[in-house]
């Protein structure tokens, strides 16, 4: 309204600040552009580019409490903002799920084991399985079978060599993939008298034993290598799962290995 009355009217400066209650330094006050604007874009799209994963809270705790700058975080994500950096998130379709089954606490060995499958690849490319089978009560890791492919008939094999040590448990947990729920399967769970729990579809926590156990495999080793062959990696997981089993403590079992655990059950 002054640089209005001054040019349009032709009122002094003085004058039209007093007469709308400003300061002549507000008057010609001239925003300009912060030379730190441009570091902190310059943060912002590197760090963007390489980890493409990252929205603004990981980069702004990256900036501050990694590279120590002090900027405020509304500061940071206008530039975020204006560089147009969000990341796109994808809906989600909600699905209408039942109410799940609370986890089973078994308290013996034998009682209930988990089997579960996971996924990766080999340094060529080429994609391989893992099928994990565990004991719920001390979390031990009962077997690690590695292949390009593991049908119900190599699940059924892994199967009877742990129970040819291990004694037979009175039920399987797992969930509803095919070579679970196929018929060669089942008919070998009713031949031995095995019963199959499966979880209901949508609900992973209701196996949530073994889940956590592939977790601590992928973060422990299978991540952190790279496997040329089938025999290179199963060797690697049978001396994991020794090491598994004997040395490393479990925080679920109050920080004792799956075997202390077992003996104090015997």
């Amino acid at each position: 309204m002054a640089q209005w009355a001054v040019a349009q009217r032709s009122a002094t400066i003085g004058l039209a600040c007093q007469a709308f209650g400003i300061s002549q330094t507000c008057y010609r006050y001239k925003a300009r552009l912060d030379a730190e604007n441009g570091v902190i874009a310059d943060w912002l799209v590197r760090l963007t580019n390489n980890q493409r994963n990252w929205g603004f809270g990981l980069c702004f705790l990256y900036l501050r409490n990694v590279k120590g700058f002090k900027w405020n975080h509304k500061r940071v994500y206008r530039i975020y903002r204006e560089l147009e950096l969000n990341l796109r998130i994808k809906p989600r379709h909600r699905l209408v799920r039942e109410k799940p089954l609370p986890l089973a606490v078994p308290t013996a060995i034998n009682q209930c084991w988990s089997m579960d499958f996971m996924h990766d690849q080999l340094a060529d490319g080429r994609s391989i399985r893992l099928f994990n089978v565990i004991d719920d009560y001390n979390r031990e890791g009962l077997g690690i079978e590695v292949d390009f492919s593991l049908p119900s008939e190599r699940v059924i094999r892994s199967l009877d060599r742990i129970i040819e040590w291990r004694g037979k448990p009175d039920a399987i947990r797992c969930d509803n993939g095919p070579e679970y729920i196929s018929a060669v399967t089942l008919a070998w769970a009713a031949r031995h008298g095995i019963r199959i729990d499966f979880i209901q579809p949508g609900q992973p926590q209701q196996n949530a034993y073994v889940e956590r156990y592939n977790r601590t495999v992928r973060y422990d080793w299978l991540a952190h290598h790279l496997f040329e062959t089938l025999d290179e990696i199963q060797e690697f997981a049978t001396n994991w799962l020794w090491t598994y089993n004997h040395d490393r403590p479990n925080m679920a079992l109050g920080g004792i290995t799956p075997k202390q655990k077992l003996a104090l059950a015997a």
